[in-house]
């Protein structure tokens, strides 16, 4: 993925270690990171037992943290990105809820939203 495809708001697959930089002292003992997305500043982290999402906010090392434990997401879904759409998008469901509590737009990219996709079946569903 390059820098001109994060700019332009895809999500990129990138190295763990850049993610186990950004939530050192986050994990548990027992967590390991799983796979990791980068979107521009923000990342998508999924350990083997929860998803962790980080919105840097401003110039500085302000930063939203997210942490949605697999046990508590009932279901998701993806749109893909069609010919007039800019983003790819997913969005989780917890409970019965009728809205969701996390929307992430992804860019274009369909590999990578599937990639995404296959990643929370797979926790979820264990």
């Amino acid at each position: 993925m390059s820098m001109f495809d994060r700019l332009t708001g895809n999500a990129g697959k990138v190295d763990n270690e850049n993610a186990l930089k950004v939530v050192e002292g986050l994990l548990t003992s027992t967590e390991e990171i799983v796979s990791t997305y980068k979107l521009i500043r923000d990342y998508i982290i999924f350990t083997n037992k929860r998803l962790i999402l980080i919105d840097i906010q401003g110039i500085g090392t302000k930063k939203e943290i997210q942490s949605v434990p697999y046990r508590s997401i009932s279901r998701f879904t993806i749109e893909t990105a069609g010919t007039g759409d800019i983003d790819s998008e997913i969005d989780l469901y917890i409970s019965n809820s009728q809205d969701p509590v996390v929307s992430l737009e992804l860019g274009r990219n369909r590999d990578n939203i599937h990639a995404i996709a296959r990643t929370l079946a797979e926790e979820i569903l264990g």
